[in-house]
């Protein structure tokens, strides 16, 4: 059994005073800003997963080795004065103060995990040298989404787009809960999916110390979904998740949502 345990641009416009015996003209229409100031205390960090876009050195060219995994980019997220750093080959993270349109980062620390590719290894490295400092902080909200860029003292720019979190998207925090995900599906009744198979789970309780408490009940069908979880036939799993209460669902649907956080615990039972 293996255990996994595991961040303003106002727009000055200014006219010429017409002379004298000029008729006066009605102004032009002025054209909005592009973009909508953000929260200078650093409000909007926390509430997205800041998806990096684009990464381009002083000299305008793409910094490749920021993209070793296309399909899953590097991932900033803020929560209570801590950055973590996701879909690199460790996870990876520190603390952060704002000040002064700056983002200073303290020392990054990561798992030790080694990765096969090459590309994906350097990736931390890449990453650390890149986000560690005080770097340049600039926000916006224009368009469908938010965007973050960080520029660095060699004027490295890099841009991330918001994503929201389930906490902006619920309307508050969620409820931590351990489920126990057994490694096989069994047949269940849906009345719109026809030969539904349904994840077994059952909640399980932790003290705090990290030692399992009381015993966990049988074996339900489960038929919501866990946002980020993707089942392995033969793979019984341990899932800390957050559980939401949704406002207002379809009458279809279900009151709950459940967001993975971590896996906390698998087990290949494979026969």
């Amino acid at each position: 059994m293996k255990r996994l345990l595991l961040l303003a641009l106002p727009l000055a416009l200014a006219g010429c005073p017409k002379p004298a015996e000029e008729t006066p003209t009605p102004p032009a229409a002025v054209a909005p800003a592009a973009a909508s100031a953000a929260p200078a205390d650093g409000t909007l960090l926390p509430k997205y997963h800041w998806r990096l876009g684009s990464a381009t050195d002083a000299q305008g060219q793409r910094i490749d080795a920021l993209f070793a995994r296309p399909d899953k980019p590097v991932t900033l997220d803020f929560r209570d004065g801590r950055l973590g750093i996701s879909n690199t080959c460790n996870r990876m993270g520190g603390s952060y103060t704002l000040a002064d349109g700056s983002l200073t980062a303290g020392r990054l620390m990561s798992t030790k995990m080694a990765c096969a590719d090459a590309a994906l290894m350097a990736l931390d490295d890449e990453v650390g040298k890149r986000l560690e400092g005080t770097l340049e902080l600039a926000t916006t909200t224009a368009g469908d989404a938010p965007t973050l860029t960080l520029t660095t003292a060699t004027g490295d720019t890099l841009a991330f787009t918001g994503e929201p979190t389930a906490e902006t998207r619920y309307g508050g925090p969620g409820e931590r809960v351990f489920l126990e995900v057994a490694a096989d599906t069994k047949p269940c009744n849906h009345p719109l999916i026809p030969d539904m198979q349904c994840l077994q789970v059952r909640e399980i309780q932790y003290d705090d110390k990290g030692l399992k408490i009381g015993a966990p009940g049988e074996f339900q069908h489960f038929y919501d979904s866990i946002e980020g979880y993707q089942h392995e036939p033969g793979i019984r799993n341990v899932l800390r998740v957050d559980r939401y209460t949704v406002e207002n669902p379809p009458a279809d649907a279900s009151n709950r949502a459940y967001v993975l956080d971590m896996v906390v615990e698998s087990a290949n039972e494979k026969k």
